[in-house]
């Protein structure tokens, strides 16, 4: 047979408990030490290994890409759409580059399968914004001085 400790109205209530936590909360609301950043005074320094926006490097002011088809092959989100084109001596370039942000996990798989360095991921990390945004190329090579 089981027998039940006896227990008081308060205890049975959890009056005790609620009073040990609040004095615990109030400990700390008064006395602790404050970890809030004021945000858009007052930044967050992130790591340079942060993977933020996409950019597009470019070299003699002309992009790096030449539509390999490395990047949308690696993928894991599908979210990188290019078509190729070619230039007069037979080079591919991208004649459209898109990347559709909300499918993007920022993996960085992407820049590491790039053979000749051409996307870019910058530490810029404030994206947010009220509708949904695909990047095109033109949009990517304005991003490349603001990394």
């Amino acid at each position: 047979m089981l027998v039940e400790p006896k227990t008081s109205l308060l205890q049975r209530l959890y009056v005790i408990e609620i009073a040990k936590g609040m004095m615990i909360t109030m400990k700390n609301f008064f006395f602790g030490k404050k970890v809030t950043i004021q945000y858009p005074e007052q930044r967050r320094t992130y790591s340079d290994r942060y993977r933020g926006m996409h950019y597009i490097k470019v070299t003699d002011g002309v992009e790096n890409c030449t539509a390999c088809m490395l990047c949308p092959t690696v993928c894991p989100a599908e979210c990188i759409h290019i078509e190729a084109g070619e230039r007069e001596g037979k080079e591919k370039y991208p004649v459209t580059f898109e990347i559709d942000v909300l499918r993007c996990c920022f993996c960085g798989m992407c820049e590491e399968a790039c053979p000749k360095d051409a996307i870019k991921l910058s530490t810029i990390y404030e994206m947010s914004q009220p509708v949904r945004e695909v990047y095109d190329k033109e949009f990517l090579l304005e991003q490349r001085g603001n990394k």
